[in-house]
Formats: C-alpha cells, sequence, structure tokens
C-alpha cells in the first residue's frame, strides 16, 4: 500500500514537472515572436519613413508631417486589429526615428511630435494614454542610444511631448504620464525631471520674532546694608526703671 503511494506521488511530481516545463516552452517561444514582430515592426516604419522623406525631397518641412501620417497609420492598425496598441507603440517610435536619422532629419522635433501623436492617438480610441507615453518614449531612447544621437536632450523632448499631449486631455493624464514616466524610464530619471512643469515654491513664512529679554531681577541689598532705625544722639535708649514702693 505504501509503495502504491509513493509510485502515484512520483507520478503526480512528475507530471507537474512536464507541465511546468511546457508553459516555459511556450512562454519563450511567444516571446521570441513577440520579439521578432516587435523587430519588424521597427524596420518595415523605419524603410518607409526614410524612403518617403527622401522622395519628398524636403527633410526639414515634411518630416513632421511624414512622423504625424506614419503614427496615426498605425493607431489605425491597432484600432482594426482590436489589440496591439501598446505592444506597436515602442516599436513604431523607434522606427520612425531611425528612418529620420537616415535621412539626416532633427531628430529632437520628431521625438516631440511622435510622442505626442501617439498619446493623442491612444486617448482618441480609449487607450491607456500612460502606458503608450512610457512605450513611446522608451523607443525613442532606445532609437537614440542606437544611432549615437544626445540621449538627454532627445528624452528632454519625448517627455515634453507627452506632458503636452495629455495636458490637452486633462489633469488627471497629466498626473498619470508623470507618474509612469518617472518611474519607469530607465536611465534618464534626472532628464524626465527637468522636463515636467514647474510648481513655483510658496513663500517661506515669516520667522517668529525673537520674545523680549525677561526683565533682571532686583539686585538683593545685603543685610549688612540694609537701613537701620535713626537712634538718639545719646546713645541707646536706657531702659527705665520703675522703683517699687
Amino acid at each position: 500500500m505504501a509503495k502504491q503511494e509513493t509510485e502515484r506521488q512520483d507520478d503526480v511530481k512528475e507530471r507537474i514537472g512536464k507541465a511546468g516545463t511546457t508553459v516555459k516552452e511556450g512562454v519563450v517561444s511567444s516571446l521570441k515572436g513577440i520579439n521578432e514582430i516587435e523587430a519588424e515592426i521597427v524596420s518595415v516604419v523605419r524603410s518607409v519613413v526614410s524612403s518617403t522623406l527622401r522622395t519628398t525631397g524636403d527633410i526639414a518641412n515634411e518630416t513632421i508631417t511624414v512622423t504625424k501620417d506614419v503614427v496615426k497609420g498605425a493607431i489605425q492598425a491597432t484600432e482594426e486589429v482590436g489589440t496591439g496598441l501598446i505592444l506597436s507603440t515602442k516599436s513604431v517610435a523607434k522606427g520612425i526615428l531611425m528612418g529620420v536619422s537616415d535621412v539626416g532629419g532633427d531628430i529632437g522635433t520628431v521625438a516631440l511630435q511622435t510622442v505626442k501623436g501617439a498619446v493623442k492617438g491612444a486617448a482618441e480610441i480609449g487607450a491607456d494614454v500612460s502606458l503608450v507615453a512610457r512605450r513611446s518614449v522608451d523607443g525613442v531612447i532606445e532609437a537614440t542610444k542606437e544611432v549615437g544621437s544626445n540621449v538627454e536632450e532627445v528624452a528632454k523632448a519625448a517627455v515634453a511631448g507627452a506632458i503636452e499631449a495629455a495636458g490637452a486631455i486633462g489633469t488627471t493624464a497629466v498626473t498619470a504620464v508623470k507618474e509612469v514616466l518617472l518611474g519607469v524610464v530607465e536611465g534618464v530619471k534626472d532628464v524626465v525631471v527637468a522636463a515636467m512643469p514647474k510648481v513655483p515654491p510658496k513663500a517661506a513664512a515669516p520667522a517668529p520674532k525673537a520674545a523680549a529679554p525677561a526683565p533682571r531681577a532686583a539686585a538683593a541689598v545685603p543685610a549688612s546694608s540694609a537701613k537701620k532705625p535713626p537712634q538718639d544722639d545719646k546713645g541707646p535708649a536706657k531702659t527705665r526703671k520703675t522703683n517699687l514702693k
């Protein structure tokens, strides 16, 4: 009986172990698939942006127009599918910046417009604007590192775009975007803080006036110097003796 119970427990452990292994393999496969999808999105967006800007021949003036159009197209794609905005936002933002960089465009301006457009588009379709802001800023920073540009300056522009777009949505959106950018954007926390709107400090309350010094106590008069009662010039009064008869 004990032997059968032991065999049964061993069989259960083996099945549990297989279940864990199966799930692990499935997750690994899915993650690899996600990475491949993200890489493909970056490649497609980068190629479209750079080729379109080259075709226009007016990189300086058409960069913003192309950026807005690409962001809009990406959001419409996720709207049709019904999902994928959070997943694709980072890759789209990264692809846009890399495409602009390929043709020598101003990636700082593009960073601001990309994040701003992503946040605005997310609000229009009811998506989580704070997560979209986070993903798009992450994509901008990742692309900036890869192309060797100034990460701090581009990050400031990206954060400014996120805050500006959130401000047009409402106070709650601004608060949510600030919190997620401060808490998640790695390596640029100081930059994010610097880009946030400054709240003027409250004037310090005037310091309370010092209390008036306590009056000094009257000096004690020594016993020897106390005023003595006046005495007769003839000396101390003598006690009169009364004659008793």
